[in-house]
Formats: structure tokens, C-alpha cells, sequence
């Protein structure tokens, strides 16, 4: 009988300490041109200053979230990518900011190493992560097709 009050109330604790978490939200980047907030829907625009041999800026689709939306431009030198700047990512809160801070700057290295957006999503951040990975795999299919 005590093992089961023990348990019931572990459990019940470990609920309400699960509901008391709040969603999370990628924080702007230093330098990023153009943010929007998580409640705004903006057009999908695909825009591409660059050749048809892979040089050039490449701006990637906006991708919705369920936090925000995320999207990011790469400029890439005959194929291969030099700079990945975030355009838009997710920043409601102290929280969001929090995390974008701590994770769009590795997904950018990660990208930049791996030279595709073949990356792993960082943990916490997952849905941010998704995002970035999709809007970066458009902006290389613009500068390869």
C-alpha cells in the first residue's frame, strides 16, 4: 500500500512538473536581417542571387513551426556553401532566445562542415532545428537547380 501512494504521488509530481515547462523558441542571430514573430504567416518567397553554377546567395523557403518560423539564406562559392545567415527564427520569450542562441550557431557550423543540410537537430531544439534543416535544403536546391 505505501509503494503505492509513493508512486502515485512520484508520479503526480512529476506531471505537474512537466506541465510547468514552457515551449521553446529559437533567439535571432547577431546580424540577421529580418524577424518575424511566431503568430505571423509570411509568403513563402524563394529568392536567388546567384548562377546557375552554384555561386551566389540563395534564400531559403520560410519554414512554420510550431514555435515560429524559421528561415535562413546561404551564399555558396561554385557549389560550396561559405555562410549561412538566419533570417527569421523563433524569439516569443527569454526561453526562445535562450535556445536559438545556443543552437542555431552550431546547426550553421554543423551545415558549414558538413556542407549540406544533412545535419543532426540539436537536442532541446528540435522543432527549430527541423526548420532550419528544411529552409536550408531549399535554398541548395535553388543553387542547384
Amino acid at each position: 500500500m505505501r509503494r503505492a501512494i509513493v508512486a502515485t504521488t512520484g508520479i503526480s509530481a512529476l506531471v505537474v512538473a512537466l506541465l510547468a515547462l514552457k515551449p521553446h523558441q529559437a533567439p535571432p542571430l547577431a546580424g540577421s536581417t529580418s524577424r518575424t514573430p511566431a503568430t505571423s504567416h509570411p509568403t513563402p518567397t524563394a529568392t536567388s542571387t546567384g548562377t546557375s553554377n552554384g555561386t551566389g546567395t540563395f534564400t531559403g523557403d520560410p519554414v512554420e513551426t510550431e514555435y515560429g518560423t524559421v528561415q535562413v539564406a546561404t551564399t555558396l562559392d561554385k557549389g560550396m556553401i561559405t555562410a549561412i545567415q538566419v533570417l527569421q527564427a523563433p524569439n516569443q520569450n527569454g526561453r526562445d532566445q535562450q535556445i536559438s542562441a545556443y543552437a542555431l550557431p552550431r546547426l550553421t557550423q554543423e551545415a558549414l562542415g558538413a556542407q549540406s543540410a544533412q545535419i543532426d537537430s540539436v537536442s532541446g531544439a528540435s522543432y527549430t532545428s527541423e526548420g532550419y534543416i528544411q529552409s536550408l535544403q531549399s535554398a541548395l536546391d535553388q543553387a542547384h537547380a
